[in-house]
């Protein structure tokens, strides 16, 4: 397995839409608690990823795109923070992995992408939620990174039913 990973321009992006539908709708409904319910229509799907590519245009956004074989596995995104107080740190959001690709070590990859990229743009302290008892909890935890808390009743999925989200944290080698 050939995994290539790489942060493209807008440009870019906008060439690989019908994939990243199709990531995001995989994601999504297979369980992915990343903000949309299934089952997840194209459309809202394609609008999503219209945003991103819009959001690309400015340097505060940075999308890591994981190929296998030249096909779309998955996706992480860095939005980093632009007020005066917080320009150390950033947001790890919709780290995605196609169901075709999952346990194969590309969620690590992104996710240490990221990091480097955090890293280089002056990053020492980054974010990201996800859904207690995700799979991704076990990802985030063996990468290092700490569960700072836990926000009861956050996000809801298909059935109705509420659920807890975790904070998590990680800072970025030895800041001082």
């Amino acid at each position: 397995m050939n995994v290539e990973i790489h942060f493209p321009n807008a440009t870019e992006v906008a060439t690989h839409l019908d994939a990243l539908v199709e990531l995001l709708k995989d994601s999504v409904d297979n369980g992915a608690s990343v903000g949309f319910l299934p089952p997840l229509e194209d459309a809202e799907a394609r609008a999503y990823w219209e945003g991103v590519v819009a959001a690309l245009g400015s340097p505060s956004r940075g999308l890591a795109l994981a190929r296998v074989d030249g096909r779309v596995a998955g996706t992480a995104q860095l939005v980093e923070a632009d007020k005066a107080n917080a320009r150390h740190r950033a947001e790890v959001s919709k780290v995605l992995v196609h169901s075709a690709f999952r346990r194969r070590g590309i969620g690590a990859a992104l996710m240490r992408a990221l990091e480097e990229r955090a890293w280089e743009r002056g990053k020492r302290t980054l974010v990201l939620d996800t859904l207690e008892g995700a799979p991704s909890e076990q990802l985030y935890q063996s990468l290092g990174w700490i569960r700072a808390g836990v926000i009861p009743q956050y996000a809801q999925t298909a059935d109705g039913a509420l659920h807890s989200t975790v904070i998590y944290y990680k800072l970025l080698r030895d800041s001082g």
